[in-house]
């Protein structure tokens, strides 16, 4: 087995994940942007997704993340839009999205006199989520890398309502103060199951405009002022990615010991650990034995632990009218 350091920050990402979908009515994602003028540079390890009143609604479009820019998009459940001015129209808006909207039910494609247009099938329900919480994973802050600039920096773009820091190390006042105090601090234990609360976190102005940390140079910082519509539109994006991709994004391993716990994680009976089957479970595995991987149906284990909706009937065929520009 290798990379026994990525494995043991994987296992415990994992097993915070499935600890908060069993102790919160949360909508868990991990590895989910967390950036606004440079969408990639900011990887959030965990995403809790706080329903809203209009969560039902949101759960009945469909299953899948729905593109920001189709919802942004001109295209309304009124009068169907052009297809070509919406993607003339929209920023970012391409033909790939269309397509994806479409896919899933969001949007309908029409077609008059060999012309195609566009309408949504429903209204986008805003208020289907609430609080955004952002959580930072480091098992071993003897370990800390990056973890302060990422914390300043999460903090004062205030992207999400909470952001938290969940470790497995003892929390001294040395690491406290080393990092902002409006961050708060889980020490969670994966073999136990236990999370502690060190410290609260304080609750963050995400209606306010930003900052946001760009590049770092020796004799200078460069940052970018988020606004107030652009938070919003990232918000929506990241509690849709969440809902979409959920925190089972994995695939297990075609290995004899390869099995899975009860909640979905991948584990080897040969080195009876959580493991990474992206990093751990290649060739150079000097236990691996060729089988195919275990029967583990993940969308299944998410509907029954969360109000996640699977395949829901959308309202494709609830709008009237549809088929008469066919």
């Amino acid at each position: 087995m290798s990379d026994t350091g990525g494995t043991r920050e994987f296992a415990f990402e994992l097993g915070l994940c499935a600890q908060l979908e069993s102790t919160t009515d949360w909508i868990v994602g991990r590895q989910l942007g967390g950036a606004v003028d440079r969408t990639g540079r900011r990887i959030v390890d965990i995403v809790g997704v706080e329903m809203g009143a209009a969560f039902d609604d949101r759960a009945a479009i469909t299953d899948r993340a729905i593109p920001v820019r189709a919802i942004e998009s001109d295209v309304g459940v009124g009068e169907a839009v052009a297809r070509r001015r919406a993607i003339r129209e929209t920023p970012g808006l391409n033909e790939t999205l269309v397509e994806r909207a479409v896919d899933i039910g969001f949007f309908a494609s029409e077609r008059r006199s060999g012309r195609a247009y566009l309408r949504q099938t429903t209204r986008y329900p805003d208020a289907w989520f609430d609080r955004l919480v952002g959580i930072e994973n480091k098992p071993d802050l003897g370990s800390p890398g990056a973890l302060e600039r990422q914390l300043r920096t999460d903090v004062s773009l205030g992207l999400f309502d909470h952001v938290i820091l969940a470790t497995e190390s003892h929390v001294t006042r040395a690491h406290l103060n080393r990092i902002p105090e409006e961050v708060g601090v889980w020490r969670f234990q994966p073999e136990t199951d236990k999370r502690a609360v060190i410290r609260e976190p304080t609750a963050l102005p995400t209606d306010d405009p930003g900052v946001e940390l760009v590049e770092r140079h020796p004799l200078e910082t460069e940052v970018a002022i988020v606004g107030r519509a652009a938070k919003a539109a990232a918000r929506r994006r990241i509690a849709e990615r969440a809902y979409g991709k959920g925190w089972r994004t994995y695939d297990f391993p075609s290995c004899a010991h390869a099995t899975a716990t009860p909640d979905g994680r991948p584990r080897c009976t040969y080195f009876e650990r959580v493991v990474d089957p992206g990093r751990a479970c290649g060739a150079d595995c000097d236990a691996r034995e060729s089988a195919s991987p275990p029967d583990v149906d993940v969308d299944t284990l998410r509907a029954s632990r969360t109000a996640w909706r699977r395949d829901p009937a959308g309202f494709r065929r609830q709008q009237s009218g549809l088929d008469r520009f066919q």
